[in-house]
């Protein structure tokens, strides 16, 4: 069966990278395995970026280990819908913003371009300002001062772009690395109750306020945006767009995948169990990033303050240019834009920095904590946005051919779709009261439905 795809005359997002990077063929497991790492690892820092920080130390320090959880539940989620992401790449050769230009009529896809824009800005404004607040505490520098070098040095960094997406990739594992190591290190400074760990993966939500942390970590954890981004960039390895070669490309990418966001999850456990080890235990709730810091010092010394403060910077940083780069992709995937990659970074940078900037002025440096928990929330409502059509793509055998998803992945696929819809719904009740409640779902099934009709069958 013929698949479509659009490896021929058409533009392709992040162009100047698209199959840049050659696989070696005939070489050996490891090589090869060396050439697709890369793109899990680039869509690993957008599950360990502030907000997710932000999250999981609230989590930990009012509930302690309760809510490990909820942190395995979305890493299992985050990875089986981004190896969809994957596929739909490498298969179709279209990206996720592509494909929903091109498989649904302009009004559809113009409101599910317009939501992905909104998670875009919720997710950069978490990143830029947990990037300020590390460097504040590294630095003393003012929270003004450090969105604006944040804004700059990004830019900075994605120029690495123009010796080669492998560059990026090498300082991206590289922040990884680092954040890793900083929490290897606070974790053994803290000596947790693994017992307690353990305990913390018996599905239990003690209140509302628990459900709404957990949907904040939902939301950190299954980014939006990171499926747009993920179904581009394993586009930049040259590999087959057909048979024995792309079934194996399907298998290494997915390996990578596992491989990266099972990094991520020690990273958000880590973060969490230390908020519990110390600060739940100590009977102390963390209500800002810089808060966490100036206690770790009395509690576990100054090195572990240090580790925490330079890992929030490698994480924001790693994440910001992750985040940039998806912006940039569906900038150019949704609306065919054509313009220079410096201003259209520059312009996706700009939609982020405006409003942490104003809020960053509007609180005088405080709140940032539940400005970066309530930005995960947002990314929460608008997952099923980019969850449905993802899984409904990948599910359609005129689209797929015969990579399309066997029925396992169907159910499982369409359950993990309607859980997020339910548990935002139930967080709306929660927010807004049982009358308001019943009009946001009456626009969620019009929308539905909406996107159903809206949906290219050919």
């Amino acid at each position: 069966m013929e698949v479509a795809t659009s490896q021929s005359n058409e533009q392709h997002s992040l162009s100047e990278a698209y199959r840049s990077i050659p696989v070696p063929q005939g070489a050996n497991w490891f090589r090869r395995m060396l050439a697709f790492a890369g793109p899990g690892f680039m869509v690993s820092v957008g599950y360990m970026d502030p907000g997710n920080w932000a999250t999981d130390l609230q989590g930990g320090s009012k509930f302690g280990y309760t809510l490990m959880w909820v942190i395995m539940a979305s890493n299992l989620m985050a990875i089986f819908l981004q190896t969809l992401c994957a596929r739909l790449g490498l298969v179709t050769g279209k990206d996720l913003a592509q494909a929903c230009r091109d498989y649904y009529r302009k009004p559809v896809a113009i409101a599910l371009w317009l939501t992905c824009e909104i998670a875009i800005i919720a997710c950069d404004l978490a990143e830029v300002i947990g990037s300020a607040v590390a460097l504040n505490l590294l630095f003393h520098i003012p929270l003004v001062w450090g969105v604006v070098i944040t804004s700059l040095d990004v830019l900075i960094l994605l120029g690495l772009m123009r010796y080669g997406f492998r560059k990026l990739e090498a300082v991206v594992v590289s922040l990884v690395f680092t954040v890793s190591a900083c929490f290897v290190m606070n974790i053994w400074l803290a000596r947790p109750e693994w017992g307690g760990v353990l305990l913390g993966f018996r599905p239990i939500l003690p209140n509302a306020e628990a459900l709404y942390i957990s949907l904040g970590i939902l939301g950190a954890t299954v980014m939006p945006h990171n499926l747009y981004l993920h179904s581009s960039i394993v586009q930049t390895r040259d590999t087959p767009t057909e048979g024995a070669g792309l079934k194996q490309a399907i298998r290494w990418n997915t390996f990578d995948t596992v491989f990266a966001l099972g990094a991520a999850f020690f990273v958000n456990a880590a973060i969490l169990v230390l908020a519990g080890s110390v600060f739940h235990k100590g009977g102390v709730e963390v209500t800002e990033l810089a808060q966490a810091h100036q206690m770790l010092t009395p509690l576990l010394g100054g090195a572990s303050a240090t580790a925490f403060a330079i890992a929030l910077l490698a994480s924001a940083q790693s994440s910001t240019i992750t985040g940039t780069l998806a912006g940039q992709i569906v900038m150019e995937g949704f609306l065919k834009v054509r313009v220079a990659p410096w201003l259209r970074r520059a312009i996706t940078r700009g939609l982020a920095i405006i409003p942490a900037l104003f809020m960053v002025m509007a609180k005088g440096g405080s709140g940032t904590m539940d400005l970066l928990v309530l930005s995960q929330v947002v990314l929460s409502m608008q997952l099923s946005f980019a969850t449905f059509p993802l899984v409904m793509f990948t599910s359609d055998k005129r689209k797929m051919g015969e990579f399309a998803n066997p029925l396992w992945a169907k159910i499982t696929g369409y359950a993990i779709c309607f859980a997020i819809a339910l548990l935002n719904m139930y967080l709306l009740q929660q927010l807004i009261g049982r009358v308001w409640l019943g009009v946001a779902i009456g626009v969620v099934i019009l929308f539905t439905g909406w996107v159903k009709w809206g949906y290219r069958d050919a």
